[in-house]
């Protein structure tokens, strides 16, 4: 399968001064650019100002999402398409049958106008262009938004597919700027035409204002596009809200969702930084201290604006019932997607050095996950986790990561981590990738228990990347618990700016026919590739 090239960082820029706005928009503003393609004149008509997304697309089904601009019902047609990109004409659901028309939920304030369609029963392997648009209370038909997606190979294909990961958007101050053509790492990776995304968290940095400037480490400066929603850290559902509409103003990153579809998960700035369950915040920031009554705000608001198909992970509670965020995304006979969710569990950031287990997974989601990995049939199964294994991340006197920053056997968090890393072996699973972000540099670690504390475990990779549209940092140290070996890193300067694109990265998976190969590309946001690695599945 033949890469697709990246755009020319040039051409990412051009137009960038006609296109730029002013630095400060009114909370309801329009987006960067146009909203996605409308078919007509509009007027008092609804209007879709966060574009279209598309997500957890398996090869029989796929979540369709947008969210409107007054209370309305989510409509979808899905046109398929022919091997030549032609559509396919004719009546009813079925291969070769012609257009799918859907009905979905209605778009309130409940959602913040969000909604949307569960697609099921669709044909594995096949391309569909989607038309999708709200009818208002009186049944007129909105803006159409137009985009793409392709369902997971079915059995008697050839199994070839390809996709994009990355993390941590929109932090450090880094927001929507025009000057440089917007988050355009994301128009970067929508080049190379990916069959879908992996988001592996910090999808907002709601506890990150962003500002109309910002002087960069070298003294330039950084203009944003603001809203009133972004100017402080987020403690209200609507200031969470704001925050995830916020990054669907701009126009690379609505054109990337409406063409590829995603998978996401969360990590901590969705909430705020470093948080776990039950803690107190003294960060005089923030009015409300209780970091339970933010989470469970923020994770809503993720819910809201997220295309998941776990119906678990759209209903309403607490905010922390389980299986909500964790997920299985089967992808056709060669490939298993296993979304974490390692901040809904997560004990409090001590040293890490309790004799005893200190939660990390939690007991329901590590049992989750060894039986899904223990019954998959997949020839490759990719974990994507919010936290890297072994990287050492502190927070203040504690540790935010798994690793305790001592070599020795594991401890506190890394006690599940063994748990997990053990069961796999006994059961027999092979051809497991760790696939992650969060640290804000990229690189790939090889774990073996040759190198080990503990040695009860195989040989794994872990790949990171990130960030895609926020400040670099790293690299940082590793701890040798379970044995991990820098195969490559490289990091941007300290807080570094995302202007020329060089210290930010994203990776890049192409699975071959048949799963005979699963090569990752680590590549930077001007479409550089910086490292190659090419595995093969133990049979």
């Amino acid at each position: 399968m033949e890469r697709p090239s990246a755009p020319n960082r040039r051409t990412l820029l051009q137009g960038a001064a006609a296109a730029a706005l002013a630095t400060t928009l009114p909370a309801a503003a329009p987006a960067v650019a146009a909203p996605t393609r409308p078919t007509g004149p509009v007027g008092s008509r609804l209007t879709l100002p966060s574009g279209i997304q598309t997500g957890d697309v398996t090869s029989s089904s796929a979540v369709l999402w947008s969210r409107a601009s007054g209370v309305g019902r989510l409509h979808a047609v899905l046109h398929p398409l022919d091997a030549d990109g032609e559509r396919i004409t004719g009546r009813g659901r079925g291969r070769g049958r012609g257009p799918i028309t859907l009905r979905g939920s209605w778009a309130s304030a409940d959602t913040d106008l969000t909604a949307r369609i569960s697609a099921k029963g669709l044909p594995a392997g096949t391309a569909f262009e989607t038309e999708i648009f709200f009818e208002d209370e009186n049944g007129r038909r909105g803006e159409i938004g137009r985009g793409s997606f392709r369902t997971a190979p079915g059995r008697r294909s050839d199994g070839a597919q390809t996709f994009v990961w990355t993390a941590d958007t929109a932090g450090q101050g880094y927001g929507i700027n025009p000057d440089v053509g917007g988050m355009f790492g994301y128009e970067t990776m929508r080049s190379l035409a990916p069959d879908f995304f992996l988001h592996a968290g910090d999808t907002i940095y709601a506890d990150g204002p962003i500002a109309e400037t910002l002087e960069e480490p070298d003294g330039a400066i950084w203009r944003n596009v603001v809203t009133e929603e972004v100017s402080k850290v987020a403690e209200t559902l609507q200031e969470f809200r704001g925050r995830h509409a916020y990054n669907l103003l701009d126009e690379n990153v609505r054109a990337m969702y409406a063409e590829v579809p995603v998978i996401a998960t969360w990590d901590d700035h969705e909430t705020t930084n470093n948080w776990w369950p039950g803690e107190i915040l003294e960060d005089e920031r923030y009015t409300v201290r209780d970091v339970d009554t933010l989470a469970a705000r923020g994770r809503r608001a993720w819910q809201e604006y997220q295309p998941i198909a776990d119906p678990r992970a759209m209903g309403r509670g607490s905010g922390f019932e389980p299986a909500r965020i964790y997920r299985r995304i089967e992808r056709g006979p060669d490939l298993d997607v296993f979304v974490l969710d390692m901040r809904t569990a997560k004990g409090e950031n001590t040293a890490g050095r309790e004799q005893q287990a200190t939660s990390i997974f939690g007991e329901e989601q590590l049992q989750w996950l060894l039986e899904g990995l223990r019954t998959s049939t997949a020839t490759w199964k990719v974990i994507l986790a919010d936290l890297p294994l072994g990287v050492i991340v502190p927070d203040g006197e504690g540790q935010e990561s798994i690793s305790n920053a001592e070599d020795g056997a594991p401890l506190g968090r890394e006690l599940e981590l063994a748990r997990l890393l053990s069961g796999i072996k006994h059961q027999g699973t092979r051809n497991i990738v760790f696939l992650t972000g969060d640290v804000h540099y990229c690189a790939a670690h090889h774990y073996s228990p040759e190198r080990a504390a503990f040695t009860d475990f195989d040989p794994f990779w872990e790949f990171v990347a990130g960030p895609i549209n926020a400040g670099s940092f790293g690299p940082n140290a590793l701890d040798g618990t379970f044995g991990p070996e820098v195969d490559f890193q490289k990091a941007g300067p300290p807080m570094g700016s995302p202007r020329d694109g060089t210290g930010q990265f994203f990776g890049r998976v192409e699975v071959a026919p048949q799963g005979e190969e699963f090569t990752v590309e680590l590549i930077d946001a001007s479409g550089d590739v910086q490292y190659t690695r090419t595995l093969t599945p133990q049979r």
